[in-house]
């Protein structure tokens, strides 16, 4: 697949297969949030006529390759190698005809679900470093479009999974955030799954014991926990270094005094998962003291 045949296919359908829906639309136009960071309104609006996009509240747009190399935080090659395993070439708008939502939200079944096995999503989850932390994840083999695929799949609230392999990032169900309960008085939230498995790698070299956990899947899932912190007496904040990162924790802590920003650990990283890979934990000896 070239940037041409890729930026043919409709962004709505994109949008869609990582599960967003408009807020509202017409015949030319539909209204999304965010999909890049959190916010209450929606300002990214996708013209439908010229199947391009605009993000009002940034100032920026473009078209699809410029989406999914900010959504994926990747190069063009790489988008097209994703895009390449997604099966888009389907949905090109020469060969396709608008498609209702329902019968897109159904385009794919789950063959399998098992725990991980196969080489290729253990040595991508030793690429991330939490290779270790597998009884989090499934093995999940699926058709879509016609083929058949496989990835690392992270459960959530609503029963869909986060899938992730080298080339893909997809939600496959409805996309919801994914709680773990323990039964603690404490509490940590964490952006992405691979962020929440990475800190469980440095949990007891951090002297932190086992909280319950919230896992937003995406930062635009904010909203679905403002009200979740009510019976915490510490509620810690694991968020990506970024605008949508910091704009989550200024919400999080307006509404509770208890709530902590605990990216310090990681300053001077994208986020925790990157820290963890890029760095060794064992060898920094203030983290302990900087993450109290």
């Amino acid at each position: 697949m070239n940037c041409k045949q890729f930026n043919s296919i409709l962004l709505e359908v994109i949008l869609l297969y990582f599960g967003y829906l408009p807020i509202k639309q017409n015949k030319n136009e539909a209204w999304y949030l965010n999909p890049f960071a959190n916010e209450s309104q929606a300002s990214f609006k996708l013209d439908k006529r010229n199947n391009v996009w605009y993000l009002h509240s940034e100032g920026v747009g473009g078209n699809n390759i410029d989406f999914m190399i900010r959504y994926l935080n990747t190069s063009v090659s790489e988008v097209l190698i994703w895009a390449a395993k997604q099966n888009f070439s389907s949905f090109q708008k020469q060969s396709f005809s608008k498609p209702k939502l329902e019968d897109l939200v159904k385009n794919y079944n789950i063959i399998e679900v098992k725990g991980i096995q196969h080489p290729a999503l253990l040595d991508y989850l030793k690429s991330r470093k939490v290779g270790n932390q597998t009884e989090f994840l499934q093995e999940i083999h699926y058709r879509m479009n016609n083929k058949r695929f496989f990835g690392i799949g992270f459960k959530n609230n609503s029963n869909g999974y986060e899938i992730r392999n080298k080339y893909s990032k997809i939600c496959l169900g409805k996309k919801d955030i994914s709680s773990i309960e323990n039964g603690s008085d404490s509490i940590r939230v964490f952006e992405g799954f691979f962020d929440f498995l990475s800190f469980k790698n440095v949990e007891s070299y951090l002297e932190k014991r086992p909280s319950d956990y919230i896992i937003l899947n995406s930062v635009a899932m904010i909203s679905k926990i403002k009200n979740s912190f009510g019976n915490y007496e510490n509620i810690e904040l694991y968020f990506d270094n970024d605008e949508a990162g910091n704009r989550a924790v200024e919400m999080i802590k307006n509404e509770n005094q208890n709530a902590e920003d605990c990216r310090v650990l990681y300053s001077y990283f994208k986020d925790l998962n990157d820290w963890l890979i890029h760095k060794n934990p064992s060898n920094e000896k203030h983290a302990r003291y900087m993450i109290r």
